[in-house]
């Protein structure tokens, strides 16, 4: 089987990028290897997506739902295999899918890679002590809760104060679930400043800074956590143990992004671990593009799909013949810990998303012969600016800088 483009995983960016690429007239594929398309939304039921994208506030599902609907609109151009897993990317351009209805080996001009990432697993925090039932990574238990509709636990500490970590902790709390901490080894919180309102400090749940789990305890089933201040180099400090009694662990401590298909197909980013690519969402092999959290951890679904449609729409424009400029790396300077994307291609504007290594009151952004001022920022939240591409004439190299000011 033969189409234009090939989208695999379909989220908020492949849904996005299978929309711009359909409009453009081509044929697009998705393969979808969950049961129904949206990708991680479908469990999100609290609101606060689409405030950028739609102006007005909508739940995970209400979102996902707003582009199957323009998917069904678009479905004389768009097919779209669901319970469909990607065995194997070729060299060859050729991808071989297998769902119950058998193993369907597809070829496809242009390829767009919008797989998501997965949350970083217990056994990667190397905590010492038992190992009972009890301990989830915040989406498992998400999905526990707001899909097959059971309760997690009693009484329980979650660990990492990330955007999900503290929806959880509300979202425990409202179902009856007793969530005595949220624990953060950072010195500031790991989420943007809206969920700490709404989530912890709403419902009177602790947030203790500075802190790390260096302890469970339990049999079959988890019974006590351990937790200590840590230093400036994350060590625990002697004599600040405090000890809770719990039967839930929640673990909100990162995403990874998957990238593990393309492996030896496309340059992947050492800081982010995703896939490297250009403003246009095109990676290292020309026909590959990728767009979400496979390329680097978004703070809004709004971006997410706003890069999808960004990657869709150069995707299908490769597949009907166009070829692209030399790209121009983009590297973090001073104060900056993280920049997206990682080249810039001169036949688009700019898109910058930025993450500043500390809480700064006030900066200056510097890009090329582009400035801008940015009051309050933290590092949980993304600077986002687009940057014409006049301001980047002429360079072969982007550095990034965050100046106090």
């Amino acid at each position: 089987m033969k189409t234009d483009v090939l989208v695999i995983g379909a989220g908020a960016a492949g849904m996005g990028a299978a929309i711009a690429a359909a409009k453009r007239g081509l044929n697009v594929v998705i393969a979808e290897r969950d049961e129904i398309t949206g990708g991680i939304l479908n469990q999100c039921i609290h609101n606060g997506f689409g405030l950028h994208y739609f102006r007005e506030e909508l739940t995970g599902p209400e979102y996902a739902e707003r582009f199957r609907e323009q998917l069904e609109k678009l479905s004389d151009r768009i097919k779209v295999f669901t319970d469909c897993h990607v065995l194997k990317l070729s060299e060859d351009r050729k991808a071989l899918l297998v769902s119950p209805k058998g193993i369907l080996e597809l070829e496809a001009k242009a390829v767009l890679y919008t797989s998501g990432a997965r949350e970083r697993p217990f056994g990667s925090l190397m905590i010492p002590g038992d190992r009972p039932s009890g301990i989830f990574t915040a989406g498992v238990a998400q999905r526990l809760m707001n899909i097959d509709n059971r309760k997690v636990g009693h009484r329980a500490l979650i660990v990492g104060s990330g955007d999900i970590g503290m929806i959880m902790a509300r979202r425990l709390t409202l179902e009856g679930t007793e969530v005595v901490a949220v624990v953060e080894r950072l010195p500031y919180p790991g989420g943007l400043l809206r969920n700490v309102i709404q989530c912890l400090k709403d419902f009177n749940i602790p947030l203790y800074l500075s802190s790390t789990v260096i302890e469970v305890k339990g049999r079959e089933r988890l019974e006590e956590v351990v937790i200590a201040n840590v230093d400036e180099q994350f060590k625990p400090i002697p004599g600040t143990e405090r000890s809770f009694k719990v039967d839930t662990l929640i673990l909100s401590v990162g995403l990874i992004p998957q990238v593990e298909m393309l492996d030896g197909l496309v340059q992947i980013d050492r800081r982010t671990k995703g896939v490297a690519c250009s403003n246009i969402g095109q990676s290292s092999r020309e026909w590959i593009f990728a767009a979400g959290n496979c390329t680097a951890i978004f703070d809004l679904v709004d971006y997410v799909t706003k890069e999808g449609e960004r990657a869709g729409e150069y995707a299908s424009r490769y597949a009907m013949g166009e070829r692209f400029s030399q790209n121009v790396p983009i590297s973090p300077g001073e104060n900056v810990m993280l920049t997206f994307p990682n080249f810039y291609n001169a036949v688009d504007d700019l898109t910058l998303y930025v993450r500043c290594k500390k809480p700064m009151e006030k900066a200056m952004l510097k890009v090329g012969n582009f400035e801008k001022i940015f009051e309050d920022l933290i590092p949980s939240e993304m600077i986002v600016v687009k940057i014409p591409n006049q301001k980047l004439s002429g360079l072969d190299r982007i550095v990034v800088e965050l100046k106090e000011v």
